[in-house]
């Protein structure tokens, strides 16, 4: 396999560089002949050419970038140069921080950064850790009548009570999580809507009404002053905002309200949902788990977090970071012209043998054991990195933590199938249903 340049190898200065290695038109007439995902394509590229690679699906080229260094460079250390464009759920989020750009979104990440760092996390524990119990009530229930139930609907439940309860202070109740499959239906159909943006508007406008409806209520009865049993929320957070900044209207209010319902229970639903699936094969690291310390100590919580990192290693929240060069740079030795598009692929650089051993292999250990895991920057990175990292990783780890400290000991999942297909849209999911039912561990 190609390796990638030196980052040394010639100054990182415009126009100073090699041109960047691009894929023979063949490579992508097969991928294309077979109809496959472009993580097929993608994968391809990679083992061809290594960290920085191009190819070409339409007239100009497409830059692929999983190697850490050339990683480091284009997210962390020159984020003004490798810049966000549209989002694909603008539809959804329209101007939220997910989508926003330029000195609106940095305005935008200020308003929101206190809330998922230190003091601010703190505000929202009990809440997560409410959600967490009514989750866990739940499964006793479906433990001692035997029930069936689909365990990914299950993880999307409880991620969308933590961040509601968030949000409003308020738990989720049936009907609010009806009206907000909404969301979950419109983020699995972005990837197929029409190229016109009215078109596509079209096509999931129903679910965005239904979106608005429950934004419009949550955001009215905030302000009016109204919270639920837990207090004020993130909601309270925004309409402050808006006080004080005018850029803040009920729009953007709107979209940022969304932002977080989207941002805040999708990705960490599906990371959840990935996990059991991978327990199911790999039961022995589940009793690892609950064996490194007794309930609520630290080594049993690290060999948790163990279990969520390698889970998303191989299934980052953001499997794909779109990047354009907004000036020319030189990456890691490569010359890449102004306007180039670029695709930052976390989930191929998590797959890369040379930086993990056996990378296909799920084995928590790499992140419990000293060496296990490579400390080169930008080989890590489910959350993305720099300024547009995830703002909410640390929520994502905490209630996925707080929920795997409840299930964990009290249950075994037992899947009656499980997918076999994984789609890879917005996230990487596994695609169908994944009906399952518990088992009370043996002591």
């Amino acid at each position: 396999m190609a390796t990638e340049a030196s980052a040394d190898s010639l100054p990182d200065t415009p126009g100073a560089g090699r041109p960047v290695p691009e894929a023979e038109p063949e490579l992508v007439e097969r991928w294309r002949s077979r109809g496959g995902e472009l993580v097929d394509l993608l994968t391809d590229v990679r083992e061809r050419l290594g960290g920085v690679a191009a190819f070409r699906i339409g007239p100009a080229p497409t830059v692929l970038v999983t190697g850490p260094a050339a990683v480091q460079h284009v997210l962390a250390h020159h984020p003004d140069a490798y810049v966000k464009r549209s989002h694909r759920a603008r539809l959804l989020v329209g101007d939220g921080v997910l989508s926003a750009t330029g000195e609106a979104w940095k305005r935008q990440r200020r308003v929101l950064h206190a809330q998922f760092t230190g003091t601010g996390m703190r505000r929202y524990e009990e809440r997560i850790t409410g959600a967490a119990r009514t989750t866990a009530e739940r499964w006793a229930e479906y433990a001692r009548t035997g029930r069936t139930f689909d365990v990914r609907r299950e993880m999307h439940r409880f991620a969308l009570d933590s961040i509601w309860r968030s949000l409003t202070g308020y738990a989720l109740d049936d009907e609010t999580e009806d009206r907000l499959a909404s969301v979950t239906a419109v983020v699995a159909a972005l990837p197929t809507l029409p190229s016109d943006a009215a078109d596509a508007r079209e096509a999931v406008a129903a679910d965005l009404a239904r979106i608005d409806a429950v934004a419009g209520c949550a955001i009215e009865a905030a302000r009016r002053g109204v919270s639920g049993p837990d207090g004020p929320g993130l909601l309270r957070v925004l309409l402050d905002a808006a006080g004080e900044h005018p850029e803040y209207t009920e729009a953007l209010v709107r979209d940022e309200l969304v932002t977080l319902l989207v941002a805040g229970h999708e990705t960490t639903a599906t990371t959840l949902t990935w996990l059991y699936l991978l327990l199911d094969r790999h039961p022995g690291h589940r009793e690892q788990a609950l064996a490194a310390g007794a309930e609520g100590s630290a080594p049993r919580r690290r060999a948790i977090q163990a279990l969520i990192h390698e889970t998303l290693r191989l299934y980052p929240s953001a499997w794909i970071l779109p990047r354009h060069a907004a000036r020319a740079d030189t990456l890691t030795g490569y010359a890449v012209e102004a306007g180039t598009d670029l695709l930052v692929c976390p989930y191929l650089t998590h797959r890369d043998p040379a930086l993990w051993p056996d990378p296909e292999r799920f084995d928590p250990r790499r992140f419990t054991t000293p060496d296990g895991r490579p400390t080169r920057p930008g080989s890590y990175l489910p959350f993305g990195l720099g300024p547009r990292a995830c703002l909410g990783a640390q929520f994502a780890l905490r209630e996925t933590t707080v929920l795997l400290e409840h299930l964990l000991p009290a249950h075994t999942v037992a899947f009656d199938s499980v997918p076999t297909k994984t789609s890879y849209g917005i996230t990487v999911r596994p695609e169908g249903p994944t009906p399952a039912t518990l088992r009370t561990p043996r002591t």
